[in-house]
């Protein structure tokens, strides 16, 4: 126990002409305290208690996150914050979609309450959401054969899958392309999810590394869960042929495997909503069950709202009903239930002919500034690197990142002499460039690449 330890000075507590039996303050009116006399200094001195938190660790900065910590402490004005993948403009700056704020003139037009939404979310975001993964027409839809609820963005959408996952397919593995995205561990490691990587990428050509992927599907037991991007993998930027996808699907269904679609980017990364939804509605045209994690991070500029979904593909319509029963059930003691603003901004922008075509026209504009600066780069690249390097897998890859190629070491040059920041993989955020910085940034990878083994 603690101890302490009261010191007193030459004067007692108690002058010694009060009797301490009759001492009772408030009742004569008089102060038992000569006002001759005064209390000496009283010092205390506890004895600290070890803290019940000794046994906790300091945590690791998150590899992502972290990043942007230690640009924000950087002074130098040259610096570029390459490391989280979120749009800018060509001034760097955040960027709300005009008809993000139209949809939110809208719900303050109309009144909207906050009140608390159902487990499940807005019924007409989760409807909407759907329509937009499959296709208002597809028979997956028609038939009630999905199960839907709406989720904290692409993470939360995730975690609720692999917590099912964990719960009715025990003992079931995930296969997750390596590299993947750095939280698709963090998710399934904490759902006790067990998991293994299936090769991807190519280091000798910056490419695909198909047929090892293939096989490692093919090899991998029997019914497990394999982990796909639907479009602009992350963190390589590098994705399937449409050929490719039918191989993949092929093995997938030979072997009895579940797929499991993360889709960020719909319409962020072709600018079509309906060529990066091209990959899942292949499986569902095959009658395959599977899942489809959602974000609207990306392509609606949702960022901090946290609005996403999970998909179940199921065999019946009663199947479904189950399922997003259970998916409910898990919600529940995990977040109640989800936030309503930025599902009411979807479901107006969808719900609506002309704010559906002015999202579409900014996703194309978004979309369209990433490809711009992506060939600006290589131009950069090439017209300043005299060695000859074949910079074409630069344009080769899609979406919002470049995987560069650079180690640990050389990703560090890029931070500690150019003040560039990114992931330690080598991965850049084309999103956080501009066309004025473009030839800076080839000579940091330049410098990187051939000075730093």
């Amino acid at each position: 126990m603690a101890s302490s330890m009261i010191s007193l000075g030459s004067t007692s507590l108690l002058p010694r002409d009060i009797n301490k039996d009759k001492l009772k303050l408030g009742t004569s009116g008089s102060n038992p305290f000569p006002r001759t006399k005064s209390l000496s200094r009283v010092t205390m001195s506890v004895a600290a208690k070890p803290s019940r938190f000794e046994g906790i660790t300091m945590a690791p900065p998150d590899p992502i996150l972290g990043v942007s910590e230690a640009f924000k402490a950087d002074t130098n004005e040259l610096k570029l914050n390459l490391g989280v993948g979120a749009y800018r403009t060509e001034e760097l700056q955040p960027y709300v979609l005009n008809v993000v704020q139209k949809a939110e003139n809208l719900m303050l037009e109309r009144g909207d309450n906050k009140e608390y939404l159902p487990i499940e979310g807005l019924a007409a975001f989760n409807k909407a959401t759907a329509e937009l993964l499959f296709g208002a027409g597809h028979p997956v839809i028609k038939e009630q054969k999905v199960a839907t609820i709406q989720g904290l963005s692409g993470t939360g959408s995730l975690r609720l899958a692999a917590a099912l996952i964990e719960r009715y397919f025990p003992g079931a593995k995930v296969l997750i392309s390596a590299p993947t995205w750095g939280n698709h561990k963090n998710i399934f490691n904490d759902a006790k999810v067990p998991w293994s990587e299936y090769r991807y990428y190519d280091p000798k050509t910056i490419g695909l590394d198909f047929d090892g992927m293939i096989q490692d599907i093919k090899e991998a037991p029997e019914g497990s869960f394999i982990l796909l991007h639907g479009c602009a993998h992350n963190p390589t930027g590098i994705d399937p042929t449409p050929e490719q996808w039918v191989k993949i699907a092929d093995v997938i269904q030979e072997k009895n495997h579940i797929p499991f679609f993360d889709v960020a980017y719909q319409g962020f990364a072709s600018g079509s909503l309906d060529e990066d939804a091209a990959s899942v509605r292949l499986f569902a045209e095959r009658g395959m069950e599977f899942f489809v994690a959602q974000s609207y991070s990306k392509n609606l500029g949702l960022y901090a709202e946290r609005i996403g979904a999970i998909n179940v593909v199921c065999s019946s319509a009663d199947a479904a009903t189950r399922v997003k029963s259970q998916l409910k059930r898990i919600a529940r003691p995990m977040y109640s239930n989800p936030p309503v603003h930025g599902a009411r901004i979807v479901a107006n922008v969808v719900g609506d002919a002309a704010m559906f075509g002015e999202w579409k026209a900014e996703m194309e504009m978004m979309a369209g500034r990433i490809k711009t600066v992506r060939q600006e780069l290589y131009d950069s690249l090439v017209s300043k690197d005299e060695s000859g390097k074949d910079w074409s897998f630069i344009l080769k890859q899609i979406g919002m990142f470049s995987f560069t190629g650079l180690n640990k070491a050389q990703s560090d040059n890029m931070t500690n002499k150019w003040h560039v920041y990114m992931t330690k993989d080598g991965r850049i955020s084309l999103a956080g460039l501009s066309m004025a910085k473009c030839e800076y940034l080839a000579d940091a990878i330049i410098d990187s690449y051939h000075n730093v083994s």
